[in-house]
């Protein structure tokens, strides 16, 4: 393994890291979410943006890493847990960009449910949880299905 791929890789997995990890921080911020005063409520929706922000740009990253460790490694664009990921990569982004924005700013908005709202927000950390452990469990498995 030359050092381009062990960088490569070691910066694939950092962002790996960073793209699921900030995702389990929120579990417990949801709970403080849920009892928090409408005066309060602001920094707990801020710390949510900033979570999901810095999930986003290391995601960026994962992505081009990802691409390059194809290029330089020995992996072809067709080998059956590359395109599978690459499926559900899609699908996660597209579930991103509907699951938490729009309900955090309607957390903002006066005369919302926030407890459904809330629920909702939990919910989505959790379906986005099961996407993104369902990905590293084909990079790492890598299980050839054809």
């Amino acid at each position: 393994m030359n050092i381009l791929h062990k960088l490569l890789l070691y910066i694939h997995i950092v962002s790996a890291i960073m793209s699921i990890g900030p995702f389990f921080v929120l579990i417990p911020m949801v709970k403080k979410l849920r009892a928090a005063e409408a005066s309060e409520q602001h920094v707990y929706i801020d710390s949510f943006r900033s979570a999901i922000r810095l999930a986003k740009h290391a995601g960026h990253v994962l992505v081009l890493s990802g691409v390059l460790l194809v290029i330089v490694g020995s992996w072809s664009w067709k080998s059956s847990w590359i395109v599978i990921t690459i499926l559900i990569l899609v699908s996660s982004l597209y579930f991103l960009a509907r699951a938490f924005s729009p309900k955090l700013r309607k957390l903002n908005e006066p005369g919302q449910d926030k407890g459904d709202l809330v629920r909702q927000l939990s919910r989505s950390i959790w379906i986005y949880l099961v996407l993104l452990m369902t990905m590293l469990w084909f990079m790492v498995a890598k299980p050839q299905l054809w």
